[in-house]
């Protein structure tokens, strides 16, 4: 009983550093919702046109940083990062993108692509977005 209160205790922080990471959503033909105020709130102002595949990603106050399709990365400002084409993600991969905090980094992220179908794209692969990079 002692080992698993120690390991809930020194478990606990790691349940509220990512509790708004994931509160907007961008998705299908230009759409998102923003989870911030508790209730899902309509966004017309993404970039993204895809059936399938996509990811964001906000930073732990709820703020978003990044989104893409999996072959295109957008900035909180919905324009396309340096170097932020030609990811080798496919819109018609169920999956295309899934985006990984790099740990003990505040700036650096991965993003985990998978190809479609046709296995054009080299199956798994990744890129790494730096923050620092985007001038904002």
């Amino acid at each position: 009983m002692k080992k698993r209160l120690l390991l809930f205790v020194l478990c606990l922080p790691l349940f509220g550093l990512a509790l708004k990471e994931g509160n907007i959503w961008y998705f299908g033909e230009n759409a998102g919702l923003d989870f911030n105020s508790g209730s899902p709130v309509a966004l017309t102002d993404g970039m993204l046109n895809t059936d399938e595949g996509c990811a964001s990603i906000c930073d732990t106050n709820g703020s978003l940083l990044f989104y893409t399709d999996g072959m295109t990365v957008y900035n909180k400002n919905h324009i396309v990062m340096p170097n932020g084409t030609g990811l080798l993600g496919h819109n018609s991969s169920t999956q295309s993108a899934i985006i990984v905090k790099k740990p003990m980094s505040n700036n650096l992220y991965y993003i985990f692509t998978v190809d479609g179908n046709s296995g054009s794209g080299g199956g798994l692969s990744y890129s790494v977005v730096n923050l620092n990079l985007d001038g904002d």
